[in-house]
């Protein structure tokens, strides 16, 4: 098995629907400009109350993806 090193970014998903679609949310932005997401992990989930109901909900997310080699790069 080949050893692999990552990057992690921090990024925070929003939705009026849910922690999962804010989730899903951050995910698919981070894969319009990162490539080989590999992993998250939920830091923090807070959210907004109106009326005395969650309206929104944002969720802070570290996301890892794989930091290619020299010998990656010139394969593809």
């Amino acid at each position: 098995m080949q050893d692999h090193t990552y990057k992690v970014v921090q990024l925070v998903g929003s939705s009026s629907d849910g922690v999962q679609q804010a989730i899903d949310s951050a995910i698919s932005r981070a894969g319009e400009t990162l490539r080989n997401l590999d992993w998250f992990v939920v830091k923090e989930i807070r959210g907004n109350i109106q009326d005395g109901k969650a309206a929104w909900y944002q969720v802070t997310l570290d996301i890892g993806f794989q930091v290619l080699s020299a010998e990656d790069l010139n394969r593809g």
